[in-house]
């Protein structure tokens, strides 16, 4: 097994690119960049790779749109 690659490593899930989260959420990546650089930061938590390259975890990703939904008529 490689280093990383434990059941709950960081290595261990899918990652998407900026590009691959934006067409999922129907979005621009411009829309992605500009919360990235938000004060305070919004959309889901990112890892910077390098200057040019920024991954998602899909868990993240999942956990951050289950946090936004809206269930009407729900009790708040």
């Amino acid at each position: 097994m490689l280093p990383g690659t434990e059941p709950d490593g960081p290595l261990s899930g899918a990652w998407y690119s900026t590009g691959e989260l934006a067409r999922l959420l129907r979005v621009d990546p411009s829309t992605l960049r500009r919360w990235r650089t938000a004060h305070p930061r919004q959309g889901p938590p990112y890892v910077p790779v390098s200057g040019r390259v920024v991954l998602y975890s899909v868990r993240d990703v999942e956990t951050w749109l289950a946090a936004r939904r809206v269930t009407p008529g729900a009790v708040v």
